[in-house]
């Protein structure tokens, strides 16, 4: 093959590929939207949502011009028993670790717990409080503790590398009264936020 024919080919892969990694951003992010009770992502509902009275966001940058090594991000949110049923429903993930409580109560977590994609999404919700239109590039995770229903639980980002191009790295964690539930690092990309009309 040409270098021009290995160009393309790795264009192709490369645009295939990130079809897949957007349409599954969407779906993921549907279901975190369902899981707070914002339904289909309507514009008007997540702007009357951005203020919930028992959410608590903090963030060290307020322009994208402005971003910068060392800038955070948090996000805290109670986990209900809502959320959990909301997420399986939005999901599909119906395991009964996170929804039947005599099952769960026999398992090494001796009662039910959250599902991790659901709490790895606050770890979004806290990049959403990044100035400009933020754009999912990676995001690794590793998880180290449950979460259970009740429990107030905070995700934590920093910028820890400018990549260039409008690309930051990030650490990424969700913490539990301090201690580490998630821990991980994202890679992310901030778009100007499209005009309104």
């Amino acid at each position: 093959m040409t270098t021009e024919a290995n160009r393309r080919a790795l264009l192709d892969t490369w645009t295939e590929t990130s079809s897949y990694v957007f349409d599954s951003v969407v779906a993921a992010n549907r279901a975190a939207f369902a899981a707070f009770g914002i339904a289909n992502g309507d514009k008007t509902e997540i702007e009357a949502a951005t203020d919930l009275p028992e959410w608590h966001v903090e963030r060290t940058a307020e322009t994208a011009d402005a971003l910068s090594v060392g800038d955070r991000f948090e996000f805290t949110k109670t986990i209900t028993d809502e959320d959990i049923r909301s997420f399986a429903a939005a999901s599909g993930d119906t395991n009964p670790l996170h929804l039947d409580d005599e099952f769960a109560e026999g398992t090494r977590f001796g009662g039910r717990i959250a599902h991790g994609a659901l709490v790895g999404g606050l770890i979004s919700a806290a990049l959403a409080r990044v100035p400009g239109l933020v754009v999912y590039l990676s995001q690794d995770l590793e998880f180290h503790n449950p979460v259970r229903i009740d429990d107030r639980i905070t995700a934590e980002c920093e910028i820890v590398e400018d990549l260039g191009n409008n690309q930051y790295r990030l650490t990424t964690r969700v913490l539990d009264d301090g201690e580490m539930v998630i821990d991980g690092e994202a890679v992310i990309l901030i778009d100007e936020l499209p005009d309104s009309n």
